[in-house]
């Protein structure tokens, strides 16, 4: 954890909802900076730089959404190349990349950005994906076109996905699928279940943290995307957690990861000092109890960058 608090964070905020059907997701860099993360982590001793926003056009100017099974392609491949070349250079600037969503498409940016910085020093890196969902389908399968139900998929360069989407990093394949670790997911579409199997990642479903334990769970975790790799960047969706804790989600699915589970998990990675960078996607404050869902991500931020009871 030391060697995490010796770098500066850098938060990135991305202001984007065109990956979803839900409008509001693109408020969620706004509900986080009200809960006061920055200071909160400036609390813990962290410097936090000042803050950079990735623009995102509104979906409201657009002409059209463009193609049915990727609506708004071209807009978040334009966000998600800014998103990856800022991410890179927070790296090369030696900070830590914090990047408030969002949906969950910018996170082709972001993985995309952090690998590519490593692979510039041959190293390989570990994908911590939490999420209630797989985001494992692809332009061909996916029921609804949108692409926040894409996005791992096109990281692992899968057959079938969107070439320009998959090579936002300069390259197909920007992580490995034996170093993937998919955790808390409870809903996933028929079709993309076949593609999660086939795919060679690792993953934990709601069942497998009941019959183990979150305990069990986070060290199997950490074994997958620590083995041989610079490090792991977490991608948080809040739609992971039960909606008890972050009601404010556009796609809510019950029986999902408590407060306290959460808490644990993010607290034995810290303990690592091994993440490299972290977002958070889909908080949407529209769907929200008074920010209450922001307000309990600061809480489990904190916990991620190493804050402890004693």
């Amino acid at each position: 954890m030391s060697h995490l608090k010796q770098r500066p964070v850098r938060i990135l905020g991305v202001p984007m909802d065109l990956g979803a059907s839900r409008r509001g997701t693109d408020l969620g860099p706004s509900a986080l900076r009200v809960a006061k993360v920055g200071a909160a982590l400036r609390e813990l001793g962290y410097e936090v730089q000042r803050e950079q926003d990735i623009p995102v056009p509104a979906m409201e100017t657009r002409h059209s959404f463009g193609a049915a099974e990727a609506r708004f392609q071209a807009e978040i491949l334009q966000v998600c190349r800014d998103l990856a070349d800022c991410v890179e250079t927070a790296l090369v600037d030696g900070t830590t990349p914090l990047v408030f969503g969002g949906d969950h498409s910018i996170a082709m940016g972001t993985v995309a950005g952090v690998a590519r910085h490593f692979r510039a020093q041959q190293k390989e890196i570990g994908l911590v994906w939490f999420d209630a969902h797989g985001d494992m389908n692809t332009p061909k399968i996916s029921p609804s076109g949108n692409i926040h139900g894409m996005p791992l998929a096109h990281l692992l360069g899968l057959e079938g996905t969107d070439e320009e989407l998959a090579t936002v990093g300069g390259a197909a394949g920007m992580v490995r699928a034996d170093n993937v670790a998919l955790v808390g997911i409870r809903d996933l579409d028929r079709a993309e279940a076949k593609v999660v199997r086939e795919s060679g990642i690792h993953t934990w479903t709601m069942r497998d943290i009941d019959e183990k334990g979150m305990p069990r769970v986070v060290r199997e975790v950490l074994e997958v995307v620590n083995d041989d790799t610079a490090g792991f960047h977490l991608s948080f969706d809040v739609d992971g957690l039960d909606p008890e804790v972050v009601a404010g989600v556009g796609t809510p699915v019950p029986g999902g990861v408590h407060f306290r589970e959460a808490h644990l998990m993010l607290e034995n990675m810290a303990d690592t000092g091994l993440m490299t960078s972290m977002e958070v996607v889909e908080l949407n404050p529209l769907l929200d109890k008074r920010n209450r869902g922001a307000h309990n991500m600061r809480h489990l931020i904190c916990s991620a960058f190493g804050q402890s009871i004693l």
